[in-house]
């Protein structure tokens, strides 16, 4: 009788819980999927008896913002979130499969920042420096500096540094890219992110490197739980020292990518931006994941990928930032 009052109190409780996901402001899963989910994405490591989605806001691939309310329909993909209260404003092809460009560096960011210890010293190997893609960002490291991972997530973030992410790839992939990329994928995972599979560390273009705007959203809010990135994303600019191979000392500063943070675009009134991760490729096109808040200090997180150009990309995300303060 004990037991299966029990069973009756535990089937009431989950019934509760998928009532309670199911009235939440967020556009979520269908019910009948709601159970599986749980179990599937619950981050057994936070610890505290909640459910991994308790804060996020979960979209079904049944839900699409109306035509009248879709800002460029050219673009992959994009979404504005609420984080206080937990909210989607608007999203368009949220679960559709893109290619990331230095998004990607986010994912990245997040295994140097819950893995590794950020004070440790890095040597840059020849592959970090040499066989990247011609013409890629690169940080402007050579083969033998030595500087800290911390050094090295400022490269990543502000500066898109190619020759950065593998150089942090290597170095929490024991030596091995490839290794560290296998990590990234079951990271993914774990936070989540199913519909992601990278390839690299950097998000130089392969037909095989794709992610969701949904699963760049988690990856950054992941990413935001850490205060050293939200205080590399905020920076305007970073100076740091890099012993070089022969021994010698010299100064490098890195710089932000983002046209807000270097002053050639302007946010609506009202929005101020905090600082975020762009992205580019011919085959990605311009990209931006960006966190802001509006007049009231509402925090947004504010995603686009796919736009034509840059000066496109930072009307679009103007139009989608206008939406905080409605």
């Amino acid at each position: 009788m004990v037991t299966r009052r029990i069973k009756v109190f535990t089937a009431l409780v989950l019934s509760l819980v998928l009532c309670m996901l199911t009235l939440s402001s967020c556009s979520l899963r269908e019910a009948t999927d709601a159970t599986d989910y749980m179990h599937e994405t619950y981050d057994k490591s936070m610890q505290r008896g909640r459910l991994f989605a308790s804060k996020l806001c979960i979209i079904s691939d049944k839900d699409k913002a109306k035509d009248d309310e879709i800002i460029d329909s050219t673009l992959s993909g994009y979404a504005l979130f609420s984080t206080d209260p937990v909210r989607t404003e608007t999203w368009y092809k949220v679960n559709k499969k893109l290619y990331p460009a230095s998004t990607t560096k986010l994912l990245t960011a997040l295994m140097a920042l819950k893995y590794g210890k950020l004070d440790r010293k890095v040597t840059v190997s020849k592959h970090a420096v040499e066989d990247l893609e011609e013409g890629s960002s690169v940080a402007g490291l050579k083969v033998g500096d030595v500087l800290t991972l911390r050094d090295l997530l400022y490269g990543l973030l502000m500066q898109s540094g190619n020759d950065a992410a593998v150089a942090i790839a290597e170095y929490l992939g024991d030596g091995s890219e490839m290794d560290f990329v296998k990590k990234m994928n079951k990271e993914a995972k774990l936070i989540g992110a199913t519909n992601t599979h990278f390839v690299n560390s950097n998000g130089l273009h392969d037909k095989n490197h794709y992610t969701t705007v949904y699963d760049l959203y988690l990856m950054f809010t992941e990413c935001l739980k850490y205060k050293e990135f939200r205080t590399i994303i905020k920076a305007k600019d970073y100076n740091t020292s890099i012993v070089s191979t022969d021994g010698t000392m010299r100064s490098i500063n890195f710089a932000p990518t983002n046209f807000y943070a270097l002053g050639d675009a302007e946010p609506p009134s009202g929005v101020t931006v905090i600082g975020g991760k762009t992205g580019t490729t011919d085959e990605a096109g311009s990209c931006l994941v960006l966190l802001s808040k509006n007049k009231s200090n509402t925090p947004y997180i504010s995603i686009i990928m796919g736009a034509g150009y840059k000066e496109l990309l930072y009307a679009d995300m103007n139009e989608l930032m206008e939406m905080e303060n409605d």
